[in-house]
């Protein structure tokens, strides 16, 4: 009895190490959408080819490590919480394929916007671009939406999924928080975009994309306040769902607040992490300082973790069922036997190298800050 006791704590231990890996993937994903919201600037920030040129080779260092990213938190999910995938990629599948469509325009956009006999031109690559970066971000803020709003699932015996609404997903657009979400996360990588391009260019002889830029920083934050604010008076009051002593789901008044409360890490990162995007943004408007990226990058991590950690962690059911509310998903019913569980524990032990290598490749690139005259001119070395 004690032995079972002590592999169940293991077990829940296990459980919720693994959201917490799996909401630092999906963080860094949320950071590393300033490629996706540079692209959506391209058009309004860069006003001559030279300057477009610029703003996309600064962009496509970068695009990869996104891409990368979302399939790393995909896989991440696919082999911990393997009900969860099934479920809402089973299930939800068409906003999970318009998302996914999006990326490959974004890669085929990039390898083939400047190739010699291009028959679309290259502002439909560019339209492509924007695509990614404006409705492929909207659809992963509203699939986030249902974390806390729930889906059109029920989950039978042997866990096949029902799909309860025609439209597969897309629904989740048309909740006016999950909108919200969405919309908050575009103009946050809106900001990003901008302030990442501040720090990775340099400016000599493209001055005037300088100051287009740092207006599109200052622009960009405040239309992302009133869907921020929106997101936080809805989610703060919010009956959310939890997990009763009988192990059944159970609506909760105030359960997202509770958990602020109860988990007082999830309130601090909540915190630091807008106290630090604002910092980012104030530096950067304020002063001619070009690194407003870093705290804003961190900060829009940390938020993120308290965003998934908020759904998922105190005994919360991260993926509700607005059909059947027994269908809902926990870290707990929805996650891999503990074996899975501690074979990709040993595994995830070689992560600080993985980052370190992905810091060590970033620093090389951004070693040296893209200069005008190496993406136009004659011999120059313009890639996308």
């Amino acid at each position: 009895m004690i032995a079972n006791w002590i592999n169940n704590a293991q077990y829940a231990q296990l459980q919720e190490l693994w959201w917490f890996l799996c909401s630092v993937v999906g963080s860094l994903f949320l950071f590393l959408t300033f490629v996706q919201g540079g692209q959506t600037l391209l058009w309004q920030v860069a006003k001559t080819e030279e300057e477009k040129s610029l703003v996309i080779n600064s962009l496509g260092r970068k695009w990869e490590l996104t891409f990368t990213t979302l399939v790393l938190f995909g896989g991440a999910l696919f082999a911990a919480f393997p009900k969860f995938y099934a479920t809402s990629f089973g299930g939800a599948y068409w906003v999970w394929i318009l998302i996914l469509f999006s990326f490959i325009v974004q890669a085929v956009s990039y390898e083939y916007r400047k190739k010699p006999g291009n028959i679309l031109g290259a502002r439909v690559y560019e339209g492509f671009l924007f695509f990614n970066g404006s409705v492929g971000i909207l659809l992963i803020g509203a699939a986030v939406g249902t974390f806390f709003t729930g889906s059109n699932f029920t989950l039978n015996e042997y866990n096949f999924v029902t799909w309860t609404s025609s439209l597969r997903g897309l629904e989740a657009a048309f909740s006016l928080f999950n909108l919200s979400v969405g919309l908050f996360l575009v103009f946050n990588a809106r900001t990003l975009g901008a302030l990442y391009l501040l720090n990775n260019i340099d400016f000599h002889g493209a001055g005037e994309l300088e100051e287009r830029l740092r207006t599109a920083v200052w622009t960009n934050f405040k239309l992302s306040l009133p869907f921020l604010g929106w997101v936080l008076i809805q989610i703060l009051p919010m009956d959310g769902f939890g997990i009763s002593d009988n192990g059944e789901i159970v609506r909760v008044t105030w359960k997202y607040l509770l958990n602020l409360v109860q988990v007082p890490a999830l309130f601090l990162a909540l915190v630091a992490g807008l106290a630090l995007v604002v910092a980012g943004v104030l530096l950067t408007v304020r002063s001619r300082a070009r690194c407003g990226i870093w705290s804003s990058g961190l900060g829009t991590v940390l938020f993120g973790l308290a965003v998934f950690g908020m759904a998922g962690f105190n005994n919360t059911a991260f993926y509700p069922s607005k059909v059947d509310l027994q269908s809902s998903l926990t870290i707990y019913n929805a996650s891999s036997s503990i074996y899975t569980l501690q074979v990709m524990t040993w595994v995830a032990l070689l992560i600080p190298f993985v980052l370190a290598y992905v810091a060590y490749v970033w620093w090389s690139m951004d070693s040296r800050k893209l200069r005008l005259d190496e993406v136009s001119g004659e011999g120059s070395a313009e890639v996308y």
